[in-house]
């Protein structure tokens, strides 16, 4: 009898690729945080002599990250399998795992150039952003693969908000993009002696702050206009838009207390934690299947 995955299997699987490509977005922030960015110095190895070396601190410290991008590409290998065997089989469900697959592939070639480069700020910029790409991905394939059918996933919204919620979403982009040429700009560049954006510091954390609070004053808006929805639609909406309200606000108090105390390493750190949480709420407000077009994977037989 061939070898089949039941739905909430498939789930599983789903639900743990998203958390291993959320984790490595924080391991590799602490490569770039610690200095260890060119603590391997070549591409794919570590260095003209060794593949793998763990002599040093740095050296070891990113030769883990890159080990754990391993056990990432297991995860993403694995949601590609089982969604063929995943009974029934989903169209939109392999298109989506083999999305991870190429994000991946293209993660593995900007790490590269970012080392090859000497940590050249802009790289380091898109890498962080393909990574919100892909946790994009991921939080679409995880949140399908729980319906049954294939599903529309951008979320219904109540009448005369249709364009605000769409701004929100694009406004939330541009503050995490922005976030990117602050850190760009910053101290923490991963090496001492790696380039740094020409701006001035100050003048791309007003930027930065200016976008957050736009998507906090969109945010503000949809809570105020969706306040006497009472469908289950105004009511599933109202709810996401709390938590990124709760999320973005802390964010923007942790922004706030890093610049003021000289960007110190463990709250950059929480911070970027923290964008990841920011972007898996935009998503989570972003994309809802349509509740009359499913049915949850449990009452599939």
């Amino acid at each position: 009898m061939p070898l089949r995955v039941s739905p909430s299997r498939y789930s599983q699987v789903a639900a743990a690729a998203l958390a291993m490509l959320c984790t490595i977005v924080l391991s590799g922030a602490l490569v770039r945080l610690t200095g260890s960015g060119l603590g391997c110095d070549d591409w794919p190895n570590c260095n003209s002599q060794k593949f793998v070396d763990v002599s040093s601190t740095h050296a070891a410290i990113e030769q883990v990250n890159r080990l754990f991008t391993g056990l990432v590409s297991a995860s993403v290998v694995a949601a590609v399998l089982m969604a063929y065997l995943r009974s029934p089989r989903r169209r939109d469900l392999v298109l989506l795992a083999w999305g991870l697959v190429a994000g991946v592939i293209a993660q593995i070639v900007i790490g590269g150039i970012v080392v090859l480069t000497g940590l050249h700020p802009l790289w380091n910029m898109a890498h962080f952003l393909v990574s919100m790409l892909l946790v994009t991905c991921a939080f679409l394939l995880e949140r399908s693969s729980r319906l049954d059918g294939t599903v529309r996933l951008w979320r219904d919204v109540p009448e005369g908000i249709g364009a605000a919620h769409a701004s929100l979403v694009v406004a939330a982009a541009v503050a995490v993009t922005t976030g990117t040429v602050v850190t760009a700009t910053g101290p923490h560049a991963g090496d001492e002696n790696a380039a740094r954006l020409g701006f001035e510091l100050r003048e791309v954390a007003r930027v930065h702050s200016t976008s957050v609070i736009l998507c906090i004053g969109l945010l503000a808006w949809l809570l105020w206009r969706t306040r006497s929805e009472a469908d289950r639609r105004g009511m599933s909406l109202r709810q996401s838009l709390s938590i990124l309200g709760f999320v973005a606000v802390a964010q923007g108090a942790l922004g706030y207390a890093q610049y003021f105390s000289g960007v110190p390493v463990l709250l950059v750190a929480i911070h970027i934690a923290g964008a990841t949480a920011f972007w898996l709420a935009v998503c989570n407000v972003a994309f809802a299947p349509r509740p009359d077009e499913v049915l949850p994977v449990t009452a599939v037989r």
